[in-house]
């Protein structure tokens, strides 16, 4: 199935790429990766999207459908377009990014609630603008921005009863990757209870790489260990790396390290220097 775009927006829906794509946008470029769990068969329940909104500005996205739910991969699909489209509907009318993100979202959620089947689905989306950052997110898909000396400036938090005690310091992370309710989410697009987190806004410095990823990422890699691995280097190379690690883990992980076979979908980012 091929990447659909639009005058604005690139979706990579249901796919299964072999290798990661590069994107202009925002004044940098983004790298897209998504591909189905090793030897799944049904559809990958991942999404993601780039969005451009001027030439500094444009927003990223991720959205991971729930596996065991009815629809997942409808729902991760329905949530990208709703993002896209409200979008696209504010900067037509002269309205602020933030306004058509938190738009977004919330027609992403009635759009979901609305298949009627108890569809649900992560969004996490960075608004890029004139070498600024912005994280929204529902769900456990997350936003990372790391510095090139490897500085975490921005991790956002799970919304999984295991991401809230971590972020607490009761667990420790090595251990939440091996804890057996991990898979819990407690706030999904597709829930009359929906609450979005917006996170602050930040500078984008020369060489800062954004991730944004779904849990096949984060259960699967550590953060300091994508840290590490994306902080420098060109960005496909780093892609590469992300992929062959996850991939290796969820197959024949080594002894003491996290393994969860599952959908696989990242988006890097770096404003150009």
């Amino acid at each position: 199935m091929p990447i659909e775009t639009t005058d604005r927006a690139c979706f990579f829906l249901d796919l299964d790429l072999q290798e990661a794509q590069v994107q202009p946008i925002a004044s940098g470029v983004a790298v897209v990766y998504t591909a189905r769990c090793p030897d799944k068969e049904t559809p990958n329940e991942d999404a993601a999207a780039l969005v451009t909104c001027g030439p500094n500005s444009g927003v990223l996205a991720v959205a991971d459908g729930f596996g065991g739910q009815p629809a997942g991969e409808q729902a991760a699909r329905l949530a990208l377009q709703a993002l896209a489209d409200a979008v696209d509907r504010v900067l037509e009318t002269g309205g602020t990014l933030r306004a058509g993100i938190l738009d977004g979202f919330e027609m992403a959620n009635e759009a979901v609630t609305g298949l009627g089947v108890g569809a649900a689905t992560t969004l996490v989306a960075l608004e890029i603008d004139d070498r600024r950052a912005r994280s929204y997110h529902v769900g456990d898909s997350m936003a990372l921005l790391v510095g090139q000396r490897g500085k975490l400036k921005l991790q956002t938090v799970s919304h999984s009863p295991i991401g809230y005690i971590v972020e607490a310091g009761w667990l420790e992370e090595d251990e939440a990757l091996h804890h057996e309710d991990r898979h819990i989410v407690s706030n999904m697009v597709g829930s009359p209870d929906m609450r979005i987190e917006i996170g602050p806004s930040l500078r984008l410095r020369p060489r800062d790489t954004v991730v944004l990823g779904s849990d096949g990422l984060f259960d699967n890699l550590p953060v300091q260990e994508i840290v590490e691995l994306v902080r420098k280097g060109p960005l496909n190379e780093v892609a590469e790396l992300l992929t062959a690690k996850c991939d290796r883990r969820m197959r024949s992980p080594d002894q003491g390290q996290p393994s969860k076979p599952d959908d696989l979908t990242f988006v890097l980012y770096r404003p150009q220097a």
